[in-house]
């Protein structure tokens, strides 16, 4: 480590896009306040970003910022510069400006360059000449890809910053559990039975299973014995409501009422998770809770991160598309997952008797079926490294 990044006690991080992104930049982030006793840790993130932020123990203090060059950020010149004020009168030592590799990180730089940031360490593609003081060449997608995990704790290795842990980072508020149990036991929650937390939703309509889909699925879960507790934003009651009514069983939903640490409560409850590719898959894997990820193969390097997990897709030509809506029309990649697989892969992760004395273990390598057409990719133990 250069001696003026040791030296740097207060260090700002960037990561503008959404709460999934900030959770799988965490361990980085653990990395970077570990190197320095007292080191200040200030993420600026969109509002999204921001509220998980606030769950995450090593992250100090948040500013939210809904940055003009981000996807559904806003045009508002008197914000940025209200936001560059506050940047520079922190009298930050350095930042790390966190991306993926479609993203450019110059805007990002400028700004903090204008702020008077002096150390600014972020991947780039393109010669950053004075934008960066610590610029790494940007290798993917040309040179292969990385875990999102994987290639923010590269980018602050190159500054000296070692994983102390390579698990995403989350912490749930006592309060939050408490209200989260409440709900539920008023809805007539019963503990002695299995737990499964479903949530249908997520931003990107090429990353949704279908309503459907999930309605049968969830039936078959019940039918099986499971307690299935629906989870979804205010703006996705609407959508809830329905699939439990195709469902036609008894299911218990918190859609709409809780907030996103109540939300982390009900997933750290729940014996299984089932989910889209979402910020709420994330929050599983960082909570440890087993789950069943519905994965539209929209990009590779999302993929549950240190988590018993199963990903459920069917296997298209036109995968790794990069879109938010299917190019295609079809949404194969998650339409052609069968409701029978899917409840079959949350059986397979429920508890089972004498399991508790296996952990703690992570999951590696995946090694690959195939069943009734949908790819299933199951992970093997490995010995816990965290």
């Amino acid at each position: 480590m250069s001696a003026a990044w040791q030296a740097a006690r207060r260090v700002l991080c960037v990561r503008l896009d959404n709460m999934g992104d900030v959770l799988m930049t965490t361990p980085a982030i653990r990395a970077l306040k570990a190197a320095l006793p007292g080191r200040h840790i200030t993420l600026l993130a969109s509002p999204s970003g921001a509220a998980l932020a606030r769950l995450v123990p090593e992250i100090d203090d948040v500013i939210e910022f809904e940055a003009p060059w981000m996807k559904g950020g806003t045009v508002s010149p008197a914000q940025d510069e209200r936001v560059r004020a506050a940047i520079a009168a922190r009298g930050f030592d350095a930042v790390v400006i966190f991306t993926v590799y479609s993203q450019n990180p110059l805007p990002a730089a400028y700004f903090c360059y204008q702020a008077g940031i002096p150390l600014r360490l972020a991947h780039c593609r393109e010669n950053p000449y004075h934008l960066l003081s610590d610029w790494v060449k940007e290798i993917e997608p040309e040179g292969g890809t990385r875990h999102e995990v994987q290639r923010q704790l590269d980018l602050v290795d190159t500054v000296g910053c070692r994983p102390v842990a390579r698990r995403m980072s989350l912490e749930v508020p006592v309060e939050a559990e408490r209200r989260v149990e409440r709900l539920l036991l008023a809805q007539g929650y019963d503990a002695e039975r299995s737990c499964v937390v479903v949530h249908t939703g997520a931003t990107a309509p090429s990353r949704r299973y279908p309503g459907d889909r999930f309605a049968a699925a969830i039936a078959l879960l019940v039918e099986a014995g499971c307690q299935v507790v629906l989870t979804g934003s205010a703006g996705e009651v609407a959508e809830v409501e329905q699939i439990r009514q195709r469902a036609g069983v008894p299911t218990l939903s918190l859609a709409g009422q809780v907030d996103l640490a109540e939300l982390a409560a009900a997933i750290k409850r729940a014996d299984v998770v089932l989910s889209n590719n979402s910020g709420p898959a994330h929050m599983a894997a960082a909570l440890d809770t087993p789950l069943v990820d519905l994965y539209a193969l929209t990009n590779p390097q999302h993929t549950p991160w240190l988590v018993r997990h199963v990903l459920l897709y069917h296997d298209v030509p036109c995968k790794y598309c990069y879109n938010s809506v299917c190019p295609q029309g079809h949404h194969d990649c998650l339409r052609r997952v069968t409701p029978q697989q899917v409840a079959d892969a949350v059986l397979s992760l429920l508890p089972q008797p004498g399991e508790a004395q296996l952990h703690p273990v992570v999951w590696s390598r995946p090694a690959v079926r195939v069943a009734g057409g949908a790819s299933v990719i199951t992970m093997r133990r490995a010995p816990c490294v965290d």
